[in-house]
């Protein structure tokens, strides 16, 4: 490893707040697939990928227990998704300004990879990868909560709780890997005093219908019972 790499991940591992005890697994962390030239003996990041994929689910999964031990397995399964999904963890590593420090092939870069969310939330899983390989299961759990500690502050009667289309997404997508659809069934009553009743669906099938003031709030409350009818299904 040249001098040059070095100082650079010595400022990755400032940024993180987290010194490695052997360098070469965060090395790894931030070498894309496409930075590898076959006859190459350097490991991209791929498999610290999948294993960190792994650990970030059981980490999250701990801490979302911990702080929110009377809630339904359902909504905890919902909440880990939206926390580790590929989104969540770009936003994560553009935090830590990773994409600085990632190595890319030549076409990448050309192609802005370094700014591509895709590979930015592989980086991260990458990165929780290359502590608990360093590290293990304990300090990689401190990483991670210190990474998402003010997204678990909320509280279940909070804004996130409540906003049910948002949840039924997250679960519809981790299940079914598309959007559940919603229709508006009844428009009824005078301008000044109008309900909306609204459905949502899963591959045609009705799974919740809701009453509203709005067709908004009809939706909501359809994802509502979507959601409940779920959590009834798999209880606790």
């Amino acid at each position: 490893m040249d001098e040059e790499r070095l100082i650079s991940l010595k400022e990755m591992e400032s940024r993180l707040g987290y010194r490695f005890h052997t360098i070469e697994w965060l090395d790894q962390a931030l070498t894309h697939k496409s930075f590898i030239h076959p006859s190459s003996k350097k490991g991209s990041n791929e498999v610290l990928e999948f294993l960190g994929d792994a650990v970030l689910n059981l980490v999250v999964s701990h801490l979302l227990v911990q702080k929110f031990p009377e809630a339904q397995e359902g909504t905890l399964s919902m909440l880990r998704s939206h926390l580790v999904k590929g989104s969540s963890l770009a936003f994560l590593s553009r935090k830590l300004e990773m994409e600085g420090y990632l190595l890319l092939g030549r076409s990448e870069v050309l192609n802005g990879g370094g700014k591509k969310s895709s590979i930015l939330a592989n980086a991260y899983e990458a990165l929780i990868g290359a502590i608990y390989m360093d590290s293990g299961l304990d300090r990689a759990l401190e990483i991670v909560h210190d990474h998402v500690e003010t997204y678990l502050q909320f509280e279940p009667s909070s804004e996130f709780f409540s906003n049910y289309k948002s949840l039924l997404q997250e679960h519809a997508q981790r299940v079914h890997g598309k959007s559940p659809q919603y229709r508006m069934l009844i428009a009824s009553g005078p301008d000044h005093d109008k309900r909306f009743q609204a459905s949502v669906s899963f591959n045609g099938e009705v799974r919740g219908i809701g009453w509203g003031k709005s067709k908004k709030e009809a939706e909501q409350e359809a994802a509502k019972k979507a959601l409940e009818e779920i959590q009834n299904i798999n209880p606790k």
